[in-house]
């Protein structure tokens, strides 16, 4: 089982996300052993934002692409081949101004790739990240699960349903700073919830 753990807490491996993150990574190591896990750390090595020179440098045919090309294209080529290569994506997610961190989503962009991760057809785009499950960590300072201030959920649903990974779970930590004095315990009852997921 090959496991790939993007984070994207500010705070690296001290964020509240990722230690919903680390529980599921200690977890999945108790019952697979033999487990290959990579870590993406966005906080200690963050992604760039793409601009157009890299852009049209991931869509150019690596055969055709120039020397330049090859060097803008290389991170972007690494970070897919480490998608596509795995079996398990967790994505330990800190809600930051109503949204996913932009370290996430600038990762999230040079993994979006036409050709790909996705393709165009003349029935609409297809995703080409097949066989996957995703475990989607979230914190969060408030409550915001189940209203329309929760923009995190369907849109990271509908990224991972067009690069092809429809099998996705979402469990979130909230109220962390609503109800710091309660946050151990609201942290103890997300990682039982992760718990219950794997025996599942």
């Amino acid at each position: 089982m090959k496991v790939l753990h993007i984070s994207s807490s500010l705070f690296g491996e001290n964020g509240n996300s990722s230690a919903l993150a680390q529980h599921f990574l200690d977890s999945i190591k108790l019952a697979h052993p033999t487990a290959d896990i990579t870590v993406r750390d966005l906080a200690k090595q963050p992604v760039p934002h793409l601009d157009a020179d890299t852009f049209k440098a991931n869509i150019t045919a690596a055969h055709e692409r120039s020397e330049q090309q090859k060097q803008l294209a290389q991170l972007g080529d690494t970070l897919i081949e480490e998608l596509l290569s795995t079996d398990v994506l967790v994505l330990s997610v800190p809600m930051y101004n109503f949204g996913i961190p932009s370290t996430l989503k600038a990762w999230i962009d040079q993994v979006a790739r036409a050709g790909t991760t996705f393709k165009y057809t003349q029935n609409g785009p297809v995703g080409l990240v097949e066989g996957k499950k995703a475990y989607v960590l979230g914190a969060r300072g408030g409550a915001y699960a189940g209203t329309p201030a929760d923009t995190q959920t369907p849109f990271l649903k509908t990224f991972l349903g067009f690069i092809g990974i429809t099998d996705v779970e979402f469990v979130f930590a909230e109220k962390l700073n609503m109800n710091a004095d309660e946050a151990p315990n609201i942290l103890a009852a997300a990682k039982h919830d992760i718990d219950q997921l794997l025996k599942a």
